[in-house]
């Protein structure tokens, strides 16, 4: 095979609209693992939301990967080997600045979601995630500063329309900390600088000895681009963003299996050469 890691973004690129997984995908997936390939899924979920989706994928060894990244989680193990965490001065400064801006926001602990407001967004992203919230009784500030919460990860829920002007504000305002992203239409996520999808990839290269050329990545939107970056093969969904496409190899939507033939066809085909970015 020409690629002994594969690393699939999950929400828009491995599951379809309607929140399942095909069984064709499921299919390929296991065809790749007895091959001896690893299949791992990248996501911006939290822990408890994606263990059971990666269980159901046949993953019951090897690592699932949360929190874009700072969290990577090995279902043989049944533990977490690799966290990455916000100073807890960072993150206190972060949620104040959030709250004095009247925003909704989540943070993250490796297994807890906390957050300030509970309303129709909040319900569909606990159905969506499989997750519970909790609302504290004070502001989530006091809250982290109080139990010294280990925060992986902050959250704001936006309109749509306000996404792309609150992402391009905090990420002026706040310093080289901070790492802010987006994994969906009404989300903005902030992470410790430094940790993303690429750097989780970059450690499961070194924790499997794998070199980045016998790495891929398939995703669709901007958080996944630098996973993309640190893998060989690049695959972008045809439904992703134009500018994760232009630095990939372009496969079917996530409507149409695009991960399965990733594998199919770029992966486990003798003859079949992926390249290495761009258009196709």
């Amino acid at each position: 095979m020409k690629y002994d890691l594969f690393v699939s973004d999950f929400d828009g690129t491995l599951v379809r609209a309607d929140g399942t997984i095909s069984e064709h995908t499921k299919q390929v997936i296991a065809e790749y693992r007895a091959r001896g390939g690893i299949f791992t899924v990248c996501t911006g979920r939290m822990v408890p939301s994606i263990l059971p989706r990666a269980k159901e994928l046949g993953i019951t060894s090897g690592p699932v990967i949360a929190f874009q990244g700072s969290v990577v989680y090995d279902m043989g193990k049944g533990e977490v080997i690799r966290a990455g965490c916000f100073p807890r001065e960072a993150a206190l400064f972060l949620i104040r600045l959030l709250e004095k801006e009247g925003l909704h926001i989540h943070i993250y602990t490796v297994w807890d979601l906390f957050t300030n407001r509970r309303d129709g967004m909040l319900e569909a992203y606990e159905k969506v995630c499989g997750v519970k919230a909790e609302v504290p009784a004070c502001p989530l500030s006091e809250f982290a500063e109080r139990e010294k919460l280990d925060i992986v990860k902050v959250l704001v829920m936006v309109e749509p329309e306000k996404r792309e002007a609150l992402r391009e504000r905090l990420s002026q305002r706040l310093g080289e900390e901070y790492y802010v992203t987006s994994s969906s239409d009404w989300l903005v996520e902030v992470m410790p600088a430094g940790e993303n999808k690429g750097k989780a990839v970059t450690f499961l290269s070194g924790y499997y000895h794998i070199p980045r050329e016998r790495i891929a990545a398939a995703g669709d939107q901007l958080n996944d681009l630098p996973m993309l970056e640190a893998a060989g093969g690049k695959f972008a969904v045809s439904n992703g963003v134009d500018a994760l496409k232009r630095a990939a190899t372009v496969i079917p939507s996530n409507e149409e299996d695009g991960v399965a033939y990733a594998l199919e066809q770029y992966v486990m085909k003798g003859d079949a050469q992926a390249p290495e970015g761009g258009q196709q």
